[in-house]
């Protein structure tokens, strides 16, 4: 299930990046959807920089993006652990394609994606000759998208099961907010602890512990921006948390401040 459009779980303080840069998510051709979430599509034009910072997702990005006056460049971006930060100056455009958790690895079955993890290399050595000009040099939208498609559907793989049962527990990590542990996790896909750890580092890129954190840090960063002042304790106790002190030091230590000192700018 994709997210909705509107959903900007991870970004932090979303209207502000919105009200500098152009943002917008399109659907890619039905026959990518079992592999894409979506692609994303920013242009900007700033008279003064701007820092952009984001609680990635569990997920590796394909990018095409353009600086300046650059020619452009295509990057394989694999999961970032931390927060990622991005200085916007100047006038500027990506395009980027978000693989669902555990669709990527069949798109290039060499390497296991925590390969990827923490780094970001040039997409010609992951991937077939990326079309970095078709897909950054037109204006309109639609042609960025269709030139997208053209690309990446050719490139569909045959079935591959455990990548279809690595994006199902994926996804299942993301939406059953029963499940708190690891352990659980693999109950549920019958799987041992152990085989699930091997599955998620091969076809995710993370363990399945960190996911499930770090949905709980989406969840408590969303909480965070729609309420200035949230019950921190009970936010706690509704994401499993034992008491507060644990959320507010995982919280702390992914967004770089601890959640009572964050106050996102509308």
């Amino acid at each position: 299930m994709a997210r909705s459009a509107r959903d900007t779980r991870g970004i932090v303080d979303a209207p502000d990046l919105f009200s500098r840069v152009r943002f917008r998510r399109r659907e890619p051709a039905p026959g990518l959807r079992p592999y894409l979430e979506h692609y994303w599509l920013i242009d900007w034009d700033l008279a003064e920089p701007y820092t952009s910072h984001v609680v990635p997702h569990p997920s590796v990005h394909l990018v095409f993006q353009q600086d300046g006056s650059d020619a452009g460049r295509a990057d394989v971006y694999g999961i970032v652990r931390g927060l990622f930060t991005r200085r916007l100056e100047g006038r500027g455009r990506v395009c980027g394609v978000k693989f669902r958790p555990g669709a990527f690895r069949p798109f290039a079955p060499r390497w296991p994606v925590s390969e990827w993890t923490g780094r970001h290399v040039p997409a010609h050595g992951v991937l077939p000759a990326p079309p970095v000009r078709a897909v950054l040099g037109p204006d309109g939208e639609d042609a960025r998208v269709a030139a997208l498609d053209a690309y990446l559907l050719p490139l569909v793989p045959p079935p591959d099961p455990k990548a279809a049962q690595a994006v199902a527990l994926a996804e299942l990590a993301r939406t059953d907010r029963t499940l708190l542990r690891a352990e659980a996790l693999a109950r549920a896909g019958g799987l041992s602890a152990r085989s699930l750890q091997r599955l998620f580092s091969a076809y995710v890129g993370v363990g399945p512990k960190w996911v499930l954190l770090r949905h709980r840090i989406h969840e408590a960063l969303q909480r965070a921006t729609a309420d200035p002042e949230p019950d921190w304790a009970a936010l706690a106790a509704d994401l499993g948390y034992s008491d507060q002190a644990h959320l507010v030091r995982d919280f702390t230590a992914t967004v770089g401040v601890p959640p009572t000192a964050f106050a996102p700018q509308g």
